[in-house]
């Protein structure tokens, strides 16, 4: 989810660096953007896809299932893979994979090929964002930091997903939200080969397989996010819910045993296990849910209840979208005046308080007033998230830096996908009983309660400050 992208654009290193040239800037931006855009863009594409494949919509809905539950499989094996073959090269075939694995979702001819190829694309999609992360934040001076501008369209990812699906389905149909990756996927493996090999990791070559942590990862993933997927489908009480919960717990809980002994996990989990970890693994996931809760749900209100088209929607989304990116800067620039700390409170702070303006919304308000809104409360995420990951990755060495993203990735996507989902079904059960309005509301603040705990908690982070610097 959405915090993934903020870890890219935060830096931990405070020494001066040569600015990456714009076509290294397009390789490793182009990667992530495109894996978190396809995350939700197959959210306000379900009904059309459902129409023209001639399918049910739950069948439809495993095009959004399937693609989460292989991302989430897929990064259990990102760690190892990149050890064993080194970044860069997992790197290059994950972008040249999903480019053509998007081309087959777009000329599926029925909703089980669909499906199929949305699976692939969902694996194949799993390294983009932690791997072009780790290069990110890099082994060298070249590559300590990146400009703002280009951290900046990371944080888009999220938001642009229904933004831009919105309009590319009002505008042309379901298939060009698949098509648009095809012509920057292909730019993007040519760029790759760009990339200076001195900012990935060397790849160890003998690195050992943990066949049985990497089996208790996946299937404890992929459990856990069908159980979440299922439940917000179908309801918490349902078997299919809780029972793939319930093993996804287990499974993941015997991962967490088996890795703490086994010399080399397939994935570290050691970075969760100090105070300091994870208080910012916390509320990083506290601030994303927050935050892109109502990505997920105000698309569905502005079409269901205002009737709006999923065009127009999709245009009132994108202004957060941006202000989200614009405020990464803004908390960087802040960080060199005050101390994370202060920064991630006063984030926390606006966070609280613009939630509850969604208090504000009901079936006739005009969509420029939901913009804005909406981007009063991305102000504060760049203030929350990019000092966040900072904290998290300023202690680390350069070979620690794969399993740090690839645990911050997982970490996201299960907190975020069972936030939202929980929501999302408090927001069904009100509606059905108090209408949208009121079912919106009381989402408004359940969110802003959620934000205020992580006010309460933002005072145990360190009084540190200059500890993220952008290139300019």
């Amino acid at each position: 989810m959405s915090g993934s992208a903020a870890a890219a654009a935060a830096v931990t290193s405070t020494a001066p660096a040569r600015r990456l040239s714009p076509v290294v800037q397009y390789a490793l931006l182009a990667g992530p953007l495109l894996s978190m855009i396809d995350s939700s863009i197959v959210n306000v594409a379900v009904a059309p896809i459902a129409r023209q494949l001639h399918a049910g919509l739950p069948a439809v809905q495993w095009a959004v299932s399937g693609y989460l539950l292989a991302l989430g499989t897929g990064l259990a094996a990102t760690a190892y893979l990149s050890r064993r073959f080194g970044t860069l090269p997992v790197y290059g075939c994950s972008v040249i994979a999903f480019t053509l694995a998007s081309a087959a979702c777009a000329a599926a001819p029925d909703v089980q090929v669909l499906v199929a190829t949305r699976i692939i694309q969902g694996l194949v999609a799993a390294p983009l964002v932690p791997l072009a992360m780790s290069m990110l934040f890099g082994n060298s001076e070249a590559t300590k930091s990146m400009p703002a501008t280009a951290g900046m369209l990371l944080f888009l990812g999220p938001a642009l997903g229904p933004s831009v699906g919105g309009a590319l389905i009002g505008a042309v149909g379901w298939r060009s939200i698949f098509l648009i990756n095809v012509p920057m996927g292909v730019a993007a493996a040519v760029a790759v080969l760009r990339i200076p090999a001195g900012m990935a990791p060397t790849p160890e070559g003998r690195a050992s397989l943990d066949r049985t942590g990497l089996v208790l990862l996946a299937a404890g993933l992929a459990a856990l996010l069908l159980g979440i997927s299922q439940g917000g489908a179908d309801g918490w009480t349902a078997t299919a819910a809780w029972l793939p919960i319930a093993a996804g717990v287990v499974l993941l809980a015997g991962y967490a045993r088996w890795s703490a002994r086994a010399r080399q996990p397939a994935l570290d989990l050691s970075l969760a296990r100090t105070g300091r970890g994870a208080l910012a693994l916390t509320l990083c996931a506290a601030a994303s849910v927050v935050t892109f809760a109502a990505v997920f749900l105000l698309p569905v209100f502005m079409q269901d209840v205002q009737g709006h088209s999923a065009l127009a929607a999709g245009v009132a989304m994108l202004p957060q979208g941006l202000i989200t990116g614009l405020s990464t800067t803004l908390g960087q620039r802040v960080l060199r005046l005050v101390t994370v700390r202060t920064t991630v409170l006063t984030g926390f702070a606006v966070l609280t308080a613009a939630s509850l303006g969604l208090l504000a919304i009901g079936t006739r308000t005009p969509l420029a007033i939901t913009s804005l809104l909406l981007s009063a409360r991305s102000v504060s995420i760049g203030l929350v998230i990019s000092p966040l990951l900072a904290v998290l990755t300023e202690p680390l060495r350069p070979a620690e830096l794969n399993d740090a993203t690839t645990l911050f990735s997982i970490w996201q996507r299960i907190a975020g996908s069972l936030g939202i989902g929980l929501i999302a079904a408090v927001y069904a059960q009100q509606s059905a009983v108090h209408g949208p309005v009121a079912a919106l509301h009381e989402v408004g603040i359940m969110i802003a309660g959620i934000a205020a705990i992580g006010l309460l908690a933002a005072p145990l982070l360190p009084a540190q400050r200059n500890i993220t610097v952008y290139d300019r």
